[in-house]
């Protein structure tokens, strides 16, 4: 925190190199570390606005490591992982914090787990021939777009005053869309996994073990 392309062949293929110790996977690793410190800012003290400051940083530094990574050619497969995996920690984190709050009702904070979970059911499959995933789409960037500014919104909108109304209800604007948007792009997947599967011959058990990496591009 997502079809339209067929696979690809791995990262290697695409300029990714097997790179670790490099500044963006550095600070994709520093924007791990926010989450547990958001959830406490919003659960404990209830420190709105350090919280939503942990939310912007985090929505900079998402922009800067796949900055810096193209402009050092430094993209690497562990970028490819941490930063998409940074991004539905950051989006569980919110909801899961803002639907304790009750800023956000139930059904919205378990909507965007339970599309996550059919994601990750689909994984098995992909396996069977040679893959782990499946390329980023454009609906599942445009998605998590839309979240990570609906979420800080709504933080922003729990309040009183015209600027909290007006974050109120540019929030939800951008909740409908990123959430309609994310199942969409997850109805999508789901199709392109059908059709693979229908087009790609089964791997033997032992190769399936040794499935091809297609990550999400470092955007």
């Amino acid at each position: 925190m997502s079809t339209g392309r067929e696979p690809v062949a791995g990262a290697a293929d695409s300029g990714v190199r097997p790179l670790v110790w490099t500044i963006p996977n550095a600070i994709s690793a520093l924007r791990l570390l926010g989450v547990p410190l958001f959830l406490w800012l919003v659960l404990g003290p209830e420190a709105d606005a350090w919280a939503l400051a942990v939310l912007v940083v985090s929505g900079v530094t998402d922009w800067l490591d796949g900055w810096l990574a193209r402009r050092w050619d430094q993209r690497s497969v562990v970028g490819q992982i941490l930063d998409p995996v940074a991004d539905r920690l950051y989006i569980l984190a919110v909801v899961v914090g803002l639907g304790w709050r009750e800023i956000i009702p139930w059904w919205l904070a378990l909507s965007l787990p339970l599309r996550d979970a059919l994601m990750w059911g689909l994984v098995p499959l992909l396996r069977t021939r040679g893959y782990s995933s499946l390329p980023v789409h454009f609906l599942g960037k445009a998605a998590t777009f839309n979240l990570l500014y609906a979420f800080p919104l709504l933080l922003l909108g729990d309040g009183d005053g015209a600027v909290a109304r007006l974050a109120e209800v540019f929030g939800w604007a951008f909740a409908f869309w990123g959430v309609g948007l994310y199942w969409w792009a997850g109805v999508l997947y789901a199709w392109q996994v059908r059709t693979l599967l229908a087009t790609t011959e089964r791997l033997p058990r032992g190769d399936a073990r040794t499935a091809r990496t297609v990550s999400p591009d470092r955007t």
